[in-house]
């Protein structure tokens, strides 16, 4: 649970530090984790969410201010966008870093080689192979279609 601590510090730390906008989002991240922990802990009375499932939640919030920046610019709202650019920013560095388009094309090769893939078909094999290893580091999206260009 080493990224849950990290958080949690990064929280203590803004709250000393009087940064309001830091603060406010990890306490939007923190608010994210417990709901999943309940929602782990009804499903199956385990001890909560790992570092995985939160990298999962990190992500999703990631991309949900990617579609507000985008409709707060199209609205003409910049001051709006701003804040859901800085809230990015404080999201993502806790992520790890994210693999360049190179290093994705690579990947993809690998993996299609070792799963002897031969042609569309086995997309969806390859691409549950990179979100198994690569989870939290690599754009899907782009992974994608490194593997479709790979097979076909």
């Amino acid at each position: 649970m080493a990224l849950r601590d990290d958080i949690q510090s990064a929280l203590v730390a803004a709250m000393k530090a009087k940064d309001n906008v830091r603060v406010a989002t990890l306490r939007l991240v923190q608010a994210a984790i417990k709901d999943r922990d309940i929602a782990a802990r009804m499903q199956d009375n385990c001890d909560g969410c790992s570092d995985a499932d939160i990298l999962q939640i990190l992500t999703k919030m990631l991309k949900q201010r990617a579609d507000s920046v985008k409709i707060y610019e199209d609205a003409g709202r910049l001051d709006l966008a701003e804040r859901e650019r800085a809230e990015s920013e404080i999201i993502e560095s806790f992520m790890p870093r994210q693999m360049s388009d190179e290093e994705i094309t690579a990947a993809a090769q690998a993996v299609a080689e070792e799963m002897n893939a031969s042609g569309l078909k086995d997309m969806g094999k390859c691409m549950g192979v990179l979100k198994s290893r690569y989870a939290g580091s690599m754009n899907f999206g782009k992974a994608g279609a490194a593997v479709k260009e790979i097979l076909s």
